[in-house]
C-alpha cells in the first residue's frame, strides 16, 4: 500500500503543480494571455480556465473531498488535456507545445489509476475489519 500511496501522491502533485498552481501564479502574465489569444479563444476563457483548474487541482488534492467530485476534476482535467493537444496541433501543428498537454495527461491517468487502487485497497480493508 506505501508503493501505491506514493505513486499517487507524486503523480497526483504534479498535477496540482501543473495545473492548479502554475496557472494561478501566471495566468495574468502577458506570456499566458497571448497564448490563449494565440488559440484563439476570447480572454474571459483564460480566467475561467484558471478558476476551473485550481479548483480542479484543490479537489484531487484535498483528502476531505468527496470521490464524486474527485471523479469529475479528473474528467475535467481530460477534457482540458485533449482539447490543449488539439488546439495546439491544429493552430502550431506538431511540436512540444503539442504534446506536452498528452504527457501531464499521462501523469493523470497514473494518478487516477492508483487513486482507486488506494481506494479499492481501503474498502477491502474496511470489510475485512467488520467482517
Amino acid at each position: 500500500m506505501r508503493k501505491e500511496k506514493t505513486i499517487y501522491w507524486i503523480a497526483t502533485g504534479i498535477i496540482f503543480l501543473f495545473e492548479a498552481v502554475m496557472p494561478a501564479l501566471t495566468s495574468h502574465t502577458e506570456l499566458a494571455v497571448e497564448g490563449i489569444r494565440h488559440l484563439g479563444y476570447p480572454d474571459y476563457f483564460r480566467i475561467q480556465l484558471t478558476v476551473f483548474k485550481v479548483l480542479g487541482g484543490l479537489a484531487l488534492i484535498l483528502p476531505m473531498v468527496p470521490a464524486r467530485v474527485k471523479e469529475w476534476a479528473y474528467a475535467g482535467f481530460s477534457i482540458t488535456f485533449i482539447s490543449a493537444f488539439v488546439g495546439h496541433w491544429v493552430v502550431d501543428g506538431l511540436g512540444i507545445q503539442t504534446i506536452f498537454p498528452l504527457i501531464i495527461f499521462g501523469i493523470m491517468i497514473l494518478s487516477y489509476q492508483y487513486y482507486h487502487k488506494i481506494k479499492d485497497q481501503k474498502s477491502i480493508a474496511l470489510k475485512q475489519m467488520t467482517a
